[in-house]
């Protein structure tokens, strides 16, 4: 190797912190567009926060501050007068308290010197800017859980959770452990059936089931019909765990075989422990679907207030009470629970599973 010349060995270390700026620039271009997008999206969410912690008054302020906040009022010969930003013609900008308010000239007194009297400003005081305060209120979460009967809805969502959970868990598991481990005859093809079956529009089967049940089962006000299907399984559900079953191998199986266990003993055994994540992915994705649930709730249990879950309940209050700030009280009801459900099992949600089947 030939030694470098001088020339070289003067622009070696220039051309290594060129390229390590030029990662450096990169790598802060980068992490600054991520954070740009994730700000777009959980812009929504935080502006949610925010306005379920208003008050009413401020939201009808069209110069009030984005963050939840009061009017700042003084006290002024035994009345409460609002404080704004008033600017002078000599460019100093003032807070007052206006006492007077007219079409041309209004009447103001200054808080921190109340001793000067009434100071008389010439201009139309509506487009003057009101001095705001940080304000938190919980005001609307008590008129909503006032409104409305919220533990007894949770209750209610809890309780139908649990029973479908179960159902549909042990249903979804047995059909995914026949479709993987046993050689049914036309078993491929009754697979696919299966799975073209979540092609098939929820509208196009609710009139037909709405009869069937309330017609002819007689099932109006009832849970039976929101629960009952969660019992022959869920096609999504079966895909995802016959896909992590065949990846498991089969050698465990004829193991455990010889040892005697029968095809039960061997699933909660054998398959069940190693297929414990995906389990959990599916207890979540069906938790989430029952917790937003609306439309079965509405079809079956509007006769009965007593019995629906929280989803629809918050839905009737938000369309009986469309004020703002209360809408977003509501809808912050009903995403925390979810929120952190989701954060208590982040470690086996969705992990290792892979669509086509499973990585171990």
């Amino acid at each position: 190797m030939k030694p470098l010349t001088p020339k070289q060995r003067w622009t070696a270390p220039q051309n290594y912190l060129s390229l390590q700026l030029w990662e450096s620039l990169g790598a802060g271009l980068l992490n600054l567009f991520v954070f740009g997008l994730l700000f777009v999206y959980l812009f929504p969410m935080a502006y949610m926060a925010a306005t379920s912690l208003m008050e009413g008054p401020q939201l009808s302020d069209r110069n009030s501050p984005a963050y939840p906040a009061r009017h700042i009022r003084y006290e002024y010969e035994g009345k409460s007068y609002a404080v704004y930003s008033v600017p002078f013609e000599s460019g100093e900008v003032r807070e007052l308290a206006l006492i007077k308010p007219g079409r041309t000239s209004s009447e103001f007194v200054d808080p921190a010197h109340p001793e000067q009297g009434v100071i008389t400003w010439e201009g139309n005081w509506r487009k003057l800017v009101g001095v705001y305060e940080w304000h938190i209120t919980f005001d609307n979460f008590t008129l909503l859980f006032r409104a409305l009967p919220i533990m007894r809805m949770l209750q209610n969502t809890l309780v139908m959770t649990l029973i479908t959970e179960v159902g549909v868990l042990l249903s979804s598991i047995v059909v995914a452990y026949g479709f993987s481990r046993f050689p049914l005859p036309g078993g491929n093809t009754l697979f696919y059936i299966l799975i073209a079956t979540i092609l098939i529009p929820e509208k196009v089967t609710l009139i037909p089931t709405y009869f069937f049940f309330v017609r002819v089962l007689h099932w109006e006000g009832r849970w039976l019909p929101i629960l009952l299907p969660f019992f022959f399984g869920n096609a999504v559900y079966i895909f995802l765990l016959r896909q992590n079953f065949k990846s498991i191998p089969k050698d465990l199986d004829e193991a455990a075989m010889l040892d005697g266990a029968g095809p039960l003993r061997i699933l909660f055994e054998v398959i069940l422990p190693q297929a414990w994540p995906t389990v959990i992915t599916v207890s979540l994705l069906h938790f989430f679907y029952m917790w937003n649930e609306t439309r079965q709730a509405a079809l079956y249990l509007s006769i009965r207030r007593d019995l629906v879950p929280i989803s629809f309940g918050v839905q009737n209050f938000q369309s009986l009470a469309p004020i703002q700030n209360q809408l977003q009280a509501s809808a912050l009801i009903l995403m925390i629970v979810p929120v952190i459900v989701l954060i208590i099992s982040q470690r086996y949600f969705m992990r290792d599973v892979v669509v086509t089947g499973m990585e171990k």
